[in-house]
């Protein structure tokens, strides 16, 4: 800013003449606000920064606005050119009394944050006991009283929230902002940020090992699980499941160390390691059962559904699965009961009964399209292609297996290889040979890109179709 200048005026006296010009209250709102990393903030982020009510807030932004010191992008949104989001910051460095006040804006900004991540959460998953175990916060967030508004400012607000989070990465803030990822993990399924989840959540963990807080760093490579989860990388969701676990006990939290279990078991599947998978969730049950937590049990009861289906043991995978939709169903319609229908519609079809199976997957998707589930709905849709490629019925099946490419962007190419797969059997059994192999060599390639075994059917599909794949 020193440096810097537009034609034959200086910048930053610019700056320095249209805030010398701002009354004290204004001033302290252009600092204080200057000092937020995210792209943009809400009205009611930046009441609880400036700790002022909404309306007071507005007024002094919106005459900020006037003054051509802040920006409105959308109603009830603010942003700062980046220049002047340099300077607001310098005027904070110098100006600001106490300095502290400083540090107290901001921590300020995360417990709204972390208040309203916590609603969000309880709304979405209703009957979870996560949300009693996360750091008590002073902000009572925002009031929002339903899953659509709850959906609505997850969506908005992730790329400011995640900015605020890897912001605080340090020892006074790490545990509400790590808690923060813990209560928004469901962005690595939505696909919404995950990349900016990964890194803010890679941040928190370096600080949380450098400050030796077992119990922050026991939460953030559950986040980091999730994330890695999503995202296909198997290895990866395991090593930090597996530390997750091991620190959770031994600081006694009980949300870290349950979840590890459950997480071990998913990966343990995934690999086709069954006996460890059926090893890892049974101790998820009974943690989940111990803890008092049957939305979390519902999860753990789906996975080794799961688990049993990969066996070959179909009447339990539909037994555990049935059991999983019974107990969520208790706390009315979620993302868990949208879980548990969509692993039971997967059971029932790959148990050979397509009709029921499809109709549980049409009443997940619907669930998870109205939740903002993106990564969830492709999944979904990939199954129902695979009901509708048992039924015989190709064509449905590939529309549903192109539906669930689009929407299966962020599932890591593990999980669109199987896709491509069957897409590619989908269009062979309509009589599109060349399209069907192009799949499927996409696919043989996803799976090695990936590292993972599961590419036998592929090649096999090839050879049989007269391909030798190099």
């Amino acid at each position: 800013l020193d440096e810097l200048q537009a034609g034959d005026q200086a910048v930053k006296a610019t700056f320095e003449l249209g805030y010398s010009q701002l009354d004290k209250d204004q001033a302290r709102a252009f600092r204080l606000l200057g000092l937020a990393d995210g792209p943009d903030i809400s009205l009611h982020a930046a009441a609880s920064m400036l700790d002022r009510t909404p309306d007071e807030t507005e007024d002094l932004l919106e005459s900020l606005v006037d003054t051509s010191l802040l920006e409105s992008a959308a109603p009830g949104r603010y942003r700062f050119h980046d220049l002047l989001r340099l300077f607001a910051r310098a005027c904070a460095e110098r100006d600001e009394q106490p300095p502290s006040e400083r540090d107290a804006a901001l921590s300020r900004l995360l417990d709204f944050y972390l208040a309203t991540a916590a609603r969000v959460y309880a709304l979405d998953q209703p009957g979870e006991r996560l949300v009693e175990h996360l750091e008590k916060t002073h902000s009572p967030g925002l009031p929002l009283d339903n899953q659509s508004a709850a959906a609505n400012w997850l969506s908005a607000e992730s790329a400011c929230f995640l900015a605020c989070a890897r912001q605080l990465a340090s020892s006074d803030t790490l545990r509400r902002a790590v808690d923060l990822l813990m209560a928004t993990s469901g962005l690595a399924e939505s696909g919404v940020n995950s990349r900016s989840c990964e890194q803010a959540a890679t941040a928190l963990l370096e600080t949380a090992h450098e400050a030796q807080d077992a119990h922050a760093e026991a939460r953030v490579r559950t986040v980091l699980t999730a994330v890695y989860l999503a995202t296909g990388r198997f290895d990866k969701a395991d090593v930090q499941a597996r530390l997750a676990g091991l620190l959770g006990q031994s600081v006694g939290d009980p949300i870290s160390a349950s979840y590890s279990l459950n997480d071990r078991g998913i990966v343990a599947n995934y690999q086709a390691r069954y006996t460890e998978a059926e090893e890892y969730l049974a101790e998820a049950l009974l943690a989940f059962r111990h803890h008092g937590n049957p939305v979390a049990e519902a999860s753990a009861l789906c996975n080794l559904a799961r688990v049993r289906l990969a066996l070959g043991r179909y009447d339990s995978a539909i037994g555990l699965a049935r059991q999983s939709v019974t107990l969520a169903q208790a706390h009315g319609p979620n993302l868990r009961l949208a879980n548990c229908k969509y692993i039971l519609g997967t059971t029932l079809v790959q148990a050979g009964r397509a009709a029921e199976g499809i109709a549980e997957l049409d009443g997940a998707l619907a669930m998870f399209r109205a939740l903002g589930q993106g990564l969830w709905e492709g999944l979904a849709s990939f199954r129902m292609a695979e009901g509708h490629l048992a039924a015989r019925r190709p064509a449905e099946a590939a529309a549903c297996a192109d539906r669930a490419l689009t929407l299966h962007r962020t599932g890591g190419a593990w999980r669109r290889s199987n896709i491509l797969t069957v897409l590619g059997k989908a269009l062979q059994a309509q009589g599109q040979a060349d399209r069907a192999r192009a799949c499927w060599v996409d696919a043989l390639s996803l799976f090695t890109e990936a590292g993972s075994p599961d590419g036998a059917e592929a090649r096999a599909l090839l050879n049989a179709a007269g391909y030798t794949p190099v």
